[in-house]
């Protein structure tokens, strides 16, 4: 049926491509709203660095995934993506207090070695197999970033509120999972779907948690 459906959709291939890049490179944008919160609280307090620190590392990651798979949208997609993850992780650390850039660095240390491992991982992995395990590894990674957020949630059941939740970035990130599903069922390669399904799910789950629990800024506006 995969193959079939993927065969139909073949004509659209650079379309749906090019449009998912496109879409991927206008999310990226969505971290304007977070940066804006920081700003408006002048501290980046109660805030994680890990989507900005992380995005870092994964669009290098997917990079790479990309230049294996020899996929132009994908390699465009991932290129901007790290220019924009590079600012919004240096204007985090502008509003980050003394005394926490430490666990800032930390984190970027910590990212950094495991992306540098990696990458010289798939200059040594057997290339007729490499394109799939660095597959499998970067949609592991992939998934544990978005769900990240989940981690936090008792914290948010016992507050009863999603504030500190990114919603502009996880609802953009939805849409854009759900065009690279699109896009990976046109390439009929399983890592793509598997990855942007499992990331579509986890987002859709965020998603659901600001219907349930409002952040604080809902509840000051009905107040």
């Amino acid at each position: 049926m995969l193959d079939a459906l993927s065969e139909v959709l073949q004509p659209y291939k650079e379309l749906v491509g090019n449009a998912a890049a496109i879409v991927t490179v206008l999310q990226m944008f969505s971290g304007c709203f977070v940066c804006n919160d920081i700003r408006r609280k002048g501290t980046s307090s109660g805030f994680s660095p890990m989507p900005f620190i992380g995005g870092c590392a994964l669009t290098v990651l997917f990079l790479q995934h990309a230049l294996l798979m020899g996929d132009p949208a994908m390699i465009k997609a991932n290129v901007v993506g790290f220019g924009i993850s590079a600012v919004y992780a240096t204007f985090f650390l502008l509003y980050t207090p003394r005394n926490g850039r430490a666990d800032f660095w930390k984190q970027v240390a910590m990212s950094t070695a495991l992306t540098a491992a990696l990458l010289a991982y798939a200059q040594v992995e057997n290339p007729a197999v490499v394109e799939d395990r660095f597959g499998l590894i970067v949609t592991i990674l992939m998934l544990m970033l978005i769900a990240q957020p989940l981690f936090g949630l008792p914290e948010i059941m016992r507050k009863k509120s999603t504030e500190g939740l990114p919603f502009a970035m996880i609802l953009s990130g939805t849409i854009v999972g759900f065009m690279w599903l699109l896009y990976g069922v046109i390439l009929n390669n399983m890592f793509v779907i598997l990855q942007n399904l499992a990331g579509v799910t986890l987002s859709a789950i965020q998603l659901a948690l600001f219907a349930i629990y409002p952040s604080k800024d809902s509840k000051k506006k009905k107040n």
